[in-house]
């Protein structure tokens, strides 16, 4: 039986209990938020066995949660660094991975991957297809519904525990951005390739005419649909337009047609925010979408920080977060210029993990403010050892630590304030 049926019908599932202990909440809570299609549990019910693998619930009233992208591409393709940026996505506290490979054996990585990851991972199946037709001398342009539906369920099959689809562009939100031109046009990879096989066959979006179909595909697996923004701004001059404001709308009654159907659902948006706009963007999605689960690139905040992007990335995460966001998608280092590297992953998750900690204080989560507070009592206590064991990366702590033998850093030596008996 589905999370979502199951929580209909007060049913309480290993996972709602695993999430449950994990957020330090009852499981009533979980069940109620999986029934109403504001919370989900990424877990696919035909993912491989790996010990210690941890359930993660995504949405209302729980805490905000990180996603760090990996992946090879096509200029870039080594198994044994994307293995090592796993293994230092989830030392830093990702929450869930996402391989988006499109280069090498893609089947073989995301395999690999599977074996090897302890949260939940998911993917983007059309880059799968569009990889495969392109060694087949063929272009986008020339897939087929059913191609598209058979890659979809072979990454279920193969266990990823949510999937991105890009369902809600349609025609309609297509002809709109024709008709009001960007500055930058349409940023997502799959809404790009989907929209170029709109216009060239003249045709509605496959993947939304068959919607039920997808929708059936992932109820067999329990997997999570995370209904892509294929339409989400690229820039800060194009955000919040009428074409991604379409999307989202489409977006909703996708979602709402999904939990009639006991299939989990979450939803991306940006993209390129400014400050300003960010409530307005997390207002829109939780009116339109009914309270699901919204998963955001960042988002960020200016386009001048090539270089800099996860520091964008995390201050837009954080209001995103107080806002309502419930899932941030780390940005790193290399936005926009490269295929990020084993630091670049490092850089982003720690940044998006301090943006939805910070957020979480905001929202008043016990937890978190306790875990300020007990960091606190040992900087007051000269207490460096429980400093590096709550502090975000315990590893940069050791690099930087300078109270050897004193009890005191080389900030202020002797002079420190906190001597003070006062």
């Amino acid at each position: 039986m589905r999370q979502i049926e199951s929580a209909v019908k007060k049913l309480q599932t290993k996972e709602m209990r695993e999430v449950a202990k994990s957020e330090g909440c009852s499981v009533t809570e979980i069940m109620s938020g999986i029934a109403s299609g504001t919370a989900v549990i990424l877990k696919n019910t035909s993912r491989p066995v790996v010990p210690g693998f941890r359930t993660v619930g995504v949405g209302k009233g729980l805490s905000i949660k990180v996603n760090a992208n990996i992946g090879t591409s096509p200029l870039n393709c080594d198994l044994s660094e994307e293995k090592r940026k796993l293994d230092i996505a989830i030392r830093c506290g990702t929450d869930a991975i996402m391989d988006l490979s499109t280069g090498g054996d893609i089947d073989a990585i995301r395999k690999s991957v599977m074996k090897k990851s302890v949260v939940p991972v998911g993917t983007v199946p059309i880059y799968g297809l569009i990889c495969s037709l392109n060694r087949r001398g063929k272009k986008f342009v020339e897939a087929t519904a059913t191609e598209m539906l058979e890659e979809i369920e072979k990454h279920l099959d193969s266990g990823v525990d949510f999937v991105t689809i890009h369902c809600g562009l349609t025609y309609k939100a297509l002809e709109i951005l024709k008709k009001k031109k960007r500055l930058v046009g349409i940023v997502s990879r799959g809404g790009s390739f989907l929209a170029e096989w709109m216009s060239k066959n003249k045709k509605e979006n496959p993947l939304y005419e068959n919607y039920d179909t997808i929708v059936k595909l992932c109820g067999k697996y329990d997997a999570v649909i995370s209904l892509g923004d294929g339409l989400r701004p690229g820039c800060i001059h194009d955000n919040t337009d009428a074409a991604q404001i379409q999307e989202l709308k489409t977006l909703g009654l996708l979602h709402k047609y999904a939990l009639k159907h006991y299939v989990q659902t979450m939803i991306e948006g940006p993209g390129h925010v400014p400050i300003n706009n960010i409530r307005k963007n997390i207002e829109l999605e939780k009116k339109y979408c009914k309270g699901a689960p919204f998963y955001v690139l960042g988002p960020l905040t200016t386009d001048i920080a090539p270089g800099y992007d996860h520091i964008t990335g995390a201050i837009g995460g954080a209001l995103a977060g107080y806002y309502g966001a419930d899932f941030l998608c780390y940005v790193t280092p290399a936005e926009h210029l490269s295929l990020p590297d084993a630091k670049d992953v490092e850089n982003g998750v720690i940044a998006s993990k301090i943006a939805a900690h910070s957020a979480d204080i905001a929202r008043g989560r016990k937890t978190s403010l306790k875990r300020d507070y007990d960091i606190s009592r040992g900087r007051k206590e000269f207490n460096w050892k429980k400093q590096r064991q709550i502090s975000i990366n315990p590893l940069e702590f050791d690099k930087r630590f300078s109270a050897k033998p004193k009890d005191v850093c080389s900030m202020c030596g002797e002079f420190c304030a906190m001597k003070r008996k006062i």
